[in-house]
């Protein structure tokens, strides 16, 4: 039987912040939830855009040499493929991302953040 999908149980369900949870696939774009806090670090998707939509609290998208995003409940931003950027939030924040499956959590940036799909998909 088909089920519906609700983003605030599966943002409920998420233990670790910067640890995003594959909830969704439409076509080759993975449907993720993760929570934010801190800063994740710089890094880019050569090959792929990004979509952040904020939920709850907000994020701050600083991209370089472009200034900063700032990101309410509601709202959205792509950030498109090849485009340095680091995530921020100094509170926690609840967000949604929309991203090809072969979209690799830090881009070519590894580091004790750094998820692999098989944990996205977890």
């Amino acid at each position: 039987m088909p089920k519906a999908v609700n983003i605030g149980a599966s943002l409920d369900a998420v233990a670790q912040t910067w640890a995003p949870k594959v909830i969704g696939q439409v076509n080759d774009q993975y449907v993720k939830v993760a929570k934010l806090h801190g800063e994740l670090m710089w890094h880019k998707h050569d090959e792929e855009d990004e979509l952040f939509w904020v939920i709850q609290g907000h994020l701050k998208i600083e991209l370089e040499g472009q200034g900063t995003v700032h990101l309410r409940p509601g709202e959205f931003f792509v950030v498109p493929k090849g485009t340095m950027h680091n995530p921020v939030a100094d509170d926690e924040c609840w967000i949604v991302l929309i991203e090809t499956v072969s979209t690799k959590h830090t881009g070519d940036v590894v580091t004790e953040r750094t998820r692999s799909i098989e944990e996205q998909l977890s």
